[in-house]
């Protein structure tokens, strides 16, 4: 099977259609920086929206990174998660 590198740009695109696995990919991407930015707001936010698809890995992983965040920045990503909820 042929790996393909894709980038957060791509995942962000794939996960227009709502495919709670490109989701939590996002969430992961996000969480550990691996494209070099680590947004963990932006990780929760991923990660809300695939536990919101029925993903039970992100609803675990969305619960241990709120236990990092400051109150704050939880509600900062469930409202970006709102936001992008409305626009899609």
């Amino acid at each position: 099977m042929a790996r393909y590198e894709m980038g957060t740009a791509d995942f962000a695109d794939m996960a227009s259609s709502g495919n709670a696995d490109v989701m939590f990919e996002l969430g992961l991407i996000y969480s550990t920086g691996r494209d070099g930015i680590q947004d963990i707001i932006a990780a929760h936010k991923w990660f809300n929206l695939a536990a919101f698809r029925g993903s039970d890995a992100a609803k675990d992983r969305r619960e241990e990174l709120a236990a990092e965040m400051s109150r704050e920045e939880v509600a900062e990503a469930q409202r970006a998660a709102r936001e992008w909820i409305t626009q899609h």
